[in-house]
């Protein structure tokens, strides 16, 4: 959540990154009222409270008449104690609440608007013209089955629509992609995690995947946990209530997760293979820093998932996300779209956020800085999502005999493949 001192200091702020993100200003007036009665609240129960403990050291000295109004008091003032303390807890859990409803602050240059309102800051690498090589274009569902790759039937036969099974070589795959993209961040000085996949509500609410996004979450209610959308989740609580050393940041983990995801409002979208599914497996960075680093350490993140693509040898195009289409915890973001030749088209494979020191805030995860114990900053990055990435590799590198290019980078991941042949 955002410093609640901001709203008192400088709430023109808050309306101005609400309107970037095409969001109702309205409730920043919500909010201010909440925090007066907040504030009322607790001044008038810390005032009756101050009479308690008078009249507790005035009693024992009193006798007669003056012994009994101070007990009668005494009794009258217990009543008002406890009613004010109950109106203090309910008007701090309603400003708590509408607090973490409000979503991060924008950076001032995050471009406005939605979700088509990116703005593409660079393109690394040209689009096969698949045309002049005499290769009529095959999409990555057709190319994982001539490889025994990929069994999208079977898939949906288990376990209903957007599911499936990687076979054979896309298994091989897959864990090429997983290996590889662990070496990459082992270089990056990450420290590898193997991550749960199911979580508490406080990591979910604290990350901010239990606001706009909950309408995407798996839930278990038996056991009211839930099943991560991101490693990034159970990263970020992995430190929650503790105090980081300062001489130990940035920490900066790597994490390997299944991923869940209901794709709600996804009905009719990439509907074929296996671009949007329910489950996937990925690779995440994540970072705890000091705030002042945060934009630094962005970029870095940034750069690694640009390395990662281009030692693939994919073609893609690096996006400035607009402030409507940032989740609820993110400052800024920058996608990454891998060109698809089936559909001519760009298509996201990697992002990577920065939240300031927004989920830190709700998950009370400080340090000691030079001027006191204060929140951190944390970030998030995808290394690899391994079904997208699948099919950036197999299309845009599929040939003319139908088999597949194995990039170089790939190769001692795939015992030395230079290529992948259809089976049969």
């Amino acid at each position: 959540m955002i410093d609640p001192k901001l709203l008192r200091t400088d709430p023109d702020r808050i309306r101005t990154s609400l309107r970037s993100r095409g969001q109702d200003e309205s409730v920043v007036d919500a909010l201010l009222a909440a925090d007066e009665a907040r504030r009322a609240a607790i001044g008038s129960y810390e005032q009756l409270r101050a009479e308690q403990k008078e009249l507790g050291k005035l009693i024992p000295k009193a006798q007669g008449d003056e012994k009994a109004q101070l007990l009668a008091r005494t009794k009258e003032l217990a009543g008002q104690v406890k009613q004010a303390e109950a109106t203090n807890t309910a008007e701090g859990e309603r400003f708590d609440a509408q607090l973490r409803a409000l979503p991060n602050l924008v950076f001032d240059d995050v471009p406005p608007g939605g979700e088509d309102d990116f703005v593409v800051l660079e393109t690394v690498g040209e689009p096969r013209d698949f045309a002049a090589e005499g290769i009529e274009v095959a999409d990555h569902l057709d190319l994982g089955k001539r490889l025994g790759a990929i069994d999208i039937e079977r898939g949906a036969k288990v376990s209903g629509s957007r599911f499936y099974f990687l076979t054979g070589v896309g298994a091989e795959l897959e864990f090429a992609l997983v290996n590889f993209a662990m070496s990459k961040a082992l270089s990056y000085g990450f420290t590898p995690v193997i991550a749960p996949a199911l979580v508490r509500p406080q990591a979910m609410e604290g990350t901010g995947f239990l606001g706009q996004a909950e309408q995407d979450v798996y839930h278990l209610p038996a056991d009211d946990l839930y099943l991560v959308g991101t490693s990034e989740v159970a990263l970020a609580g992995m430190h929650a209530d503790e105090i980081l050393e300062a001489d130990q940041l940035p920490i900066k983990y790597a994490g390997y997760s299944p991923c869940f995801r209901r794709e709600a409002g996804s009905h009719g979208k990439d509907t074929r293979g296996i671009f949007r599914v329910h489950w996937f497996d990925k690779v995440e960075m994540f970072v705890y820093c000091a705030p002042e680093d945060a934009e630094g350490l962005h970029q870095q993140l940034l750069a690694y998932e640009k390395e990662f693509l281009t030692a693939l040898e994919i073609p893609f195009q690096v996006l400035d996300v607009a402030a409507g289409d940032l989740g609820l915890s993110a400052a800024r973001k920058y996608d990454c779209y891998s060109w698809v030749p089936s559909q001519q088209r760009y298509r996201e494979i990697t992002s990577t956020s920065n939240c300031t020191d927004f989920q830190a805030r709700r998950l009370n995860i400080r340090s000691r800085f030079e001027g006191g114990t204060g929140p951190v900053a944390t970030l998030n990055g995808t290394l690899c999502a391994v079904p997208r990435t699948i099919i950036a590799l197999l299309e845009n590198h599929q040939q003319a005999d139908g088999s597949v290019h194995v990039p170089e980078a790939l190769r001692p991941f795939l015992g030395g493949r230079e290529s992948l042949t259809p089976i049969g």
